[in-house]
């Protein structure tokens, strides 16, 4: 394939398809670019989906205007259904082709799989008119429509998207109950003490938090949803069901493309086909901070790994070696997360885990290899530094509100 491929069709309609197609106008690449974007809607971001949107379906999520695509040259085209990925015949050397479930066969020098994935399905509980999975912009405004008819909800699994469904349901002056199998919300991802922050955040906020409480089963009832849990009944006007997201790899398979845990990926988002990237919630990329391969979803790491690809399809070698960068808005508060923290971790703290600001400091091998914060923005994107660069920190300038972080930044510098 030469330095600049002779077409790029993008498989995606959410961020990192967005970012990519941006970036490769950025980059000056002339050539024509198509997304094909499987819902009906024009390229959209999806955290909002939990929370402003949700609330507000004048908030705005478009990511690909339509002014914007015209005048950069840039074709969408919704409701597509992408079957695979194909070696062309009779092209020139590393064509591809890309078929629609229709049989379309759509010539491409480079193909994006920005597939995304779909929600983790809870067994005998599909969705329904009161039963509800949150992924797209339609399942938000169905969920939206319920809500504004309920009065009370349940929310199985007390991650980061149920939290902020909580919370948004809990504004919009619903009772809220969330049941969550782990001893704290969000343990796996914080570990036992910032896990307990998010309880005690949810209860301050009137959430009824169910904790080390399993979920046998799911159904609807005319009047309303009972989750059957292992502490007995939860009886709810509605239910939504938010227990992570499955990778939508169903392409790449078909394509031939090596998977595993998502579609595999090298540092710079290529796949085990010449010519085909991948990248976002799909992509299982190996990345140094990981110490091997990893898979992310997060908004940022979709922004960044759609760069990557866009730059390596033509012809720059670049990488994503930042630390993953996560955050969530929730009853009022900020949290922000850089790296993934270890149980055998240190962690310094700088404030008061109990109180309505702080940030958390995970150290290993003496250096700082992850960070969370609440209420914190500012001592987060100076962190976020820290643990790029692996540094070692002295504890007391951590744990001192009072000291400034550009201190030991400088220090690494001379």
């Amino acid at each position: 394939m030469s330095a600049h491929p002779s077409s790029v069709v993008v498989v995606g309609g959410g961020q990192c398809a967005a970012v990519a197609v941006r970036t490769l106008r950025r980059k000056k690449y002339e050539g024509p670019v198509l997304v094909l974007a499987g819902e009906p809607h024009r390229p959209y971001q999806r955290p909002p989906l939990s929370k402003d949107y949700l609330a507000d379906p004048a908030a705005s999520v478009d990511l690909l205007p339509q002014d914007w695509t015209d005048g950069n040259d840039v074709t969408v085209r919704t409701g597509v259904t992408v079957e695979r990925v194909e070696e062309g015949e009779g092209g020139p050397a590393g064509s591809l082709v890309v078929v629609t479930a229709d049989g379309e066969r759509i010539p491409a020098g480079a193909v994006l799989l920005a597939t995304g994935g779909t929600p983790r399905e809870l067994p005998g509980a599909p969705a329904g008119e009161r039963v509800h999975y949150l992924r797209t912009r339609d399942d938000a405004d169905r969920l939206r429509t319920a809500m504004a008819a309920a009065r009370s909800l349940v929310v199985v699994g007390g991650g980061f998207i149920g939290a902020e469904i909580a919370s948004t349901a809990r504004d919009a002056g619903l009772e809220v109950t969330v049941v969550e199998a782990a001893e704290q919300p969000m343990q796996r991802a914080l570990g036992d003490r910032l896990g307990a922050v998010c309880s005690r955040l949810q209860r301050e906020h009137g959430v009824d938090l169910r904790l080390s409480t399993g979920v046998e089963s799911l159904r609807e009832e005319p009047d309303g949803v009972v989750v059957t849990t292992s502490a007995g009944e939860v009886r709810a006007d509605l239910a939504v069901v938010a227990i992570g997201i499955v990778p939508s790899t169903e392409v790449a398979e078909r394509s031939g493309i090596a998977c595993g845990d998502g579609v595999l990926v090298d540092a710079s988002c290529r796949t085990s086909m010449a010519g085909v990237w991948a990248a976002g919630d799909v992509a299982c990329q190996e990345h140094p901070q990981a110490e091997g391969r990893v898979r992310v979803e997060h908004f940022d790491n979709a922004s960044k790994q759609a760069s990557v690809a866009a730059q390596s399809m033509l012809g720059v070698q670049t990488t994503n070696s930042d630390a993953h960068w996560y955050w969530s808005d929730q009853f009022g508060a900020n949290l922000q997360g850089v790296g993934h923290p270890r149980p055998d971790d240190e962690m310094v703290v700088r404030g008061d885990l109990e109180g309505e600001r702080f940030t958390a400091f995970f150290l290993r091998d003496g250096a700082v290899a992850a960070v969370f914060a609440l209420n914190d923005e500012d001592t987060v994107g100076l962190a976020r530094e820290l643990v790029t660069m692996r540094l070692e920190v002295p504890r007391e300038l951590l744990a001192d509100p009072e000291r400034d972080l550009f201190d030991a930044l400088e220090g690494a510098a001379t």
